[in-house]
């Protein structure tokens, strides 16, 4: 009797994780919303120095829709050069924050991408997350920032802009995680001056 009872919790035990393990694969395809940076660098430009990053960006279908429903998504691209301190807070050198804008013009069927106060028209949703997920040729500080001898760390983060939500987004964003979008924070030593 004991060992059929035994073997009976064993088999509620199972089912039980495969019913949990289910539920949250269910839960991290069902949000369909993220920001993942793949890659960034600096380059210089004579005395610029220059932003390339590569950024792998999927929205959900209920972003899809609200998009075609005319509602304008800004992200904000945030780089930030640091000058790392053993014991005291990092010496912030320079930040950049650039906004990118993503809608739907209903009339002319086109996806549009407006960065740098420069408008891009796509004919498709992925023409335009692709072209929002390539950073170019951002200038982010100059070269006579940085010091020759100084070690120097720097940080990038992308992310939707929660304050240019549309106000009934905004309320609905609070109770849940589908208008949470941020990258994770992309950090890596530049190697700018040799």
């Amino acid at each position: 009797m004991t060992a059929f009872f035994m073997h009976y919790c064993k088999k509620i035990k199972q089912l039980f994780f495969g019913l949990s393990l289910l539920f949250f694969v269910v839960l991290s395809f069902a949000s369909g919303n993220s920001l993942h940076i793949r890659s960034a660098n600096l380059i210089t430009y004579e005395n610029d120095v220059l932003l390339n990053a590569d950024v792998e960006i999927n929205v959900s279908a209920e972003m899809e829709k609200a998009i075609q429903k005319g509602f304008t998504f800004n992200f904000l691209i945030e780089f930030q050069l640091v000058r790392p301190r053993q014991y005291w807070f990092n010496d912030e050198v320079a930040t950049t924050v650039q906004p990118v804008s993503l809608s739907y013009h209903a009339l002319s069927r086109q996806y549009i991408v407006i960065r740098n106060e420069q408008q891009r028209t796509y004919p498709t949703l992925d023409g335009a997350i692709e072209d929002l997920s390539i950073i170019q040729d951002l200038k982010v500080f100059e070269k006579t920032d940085m010091e020759k001898g100084e070690s120097y760390q720097a940080l990038l983060l992308m992310r939707l802009d929660h304050k240019k939500l549309p106000k009934a987004l905004q309320v609905e964003g609070i109770a849940s995680n589908d208008w949470k979008m941020i990258s994770q924070r992309f950090e890596w030593t530049p190697n700018i001056l040799k």
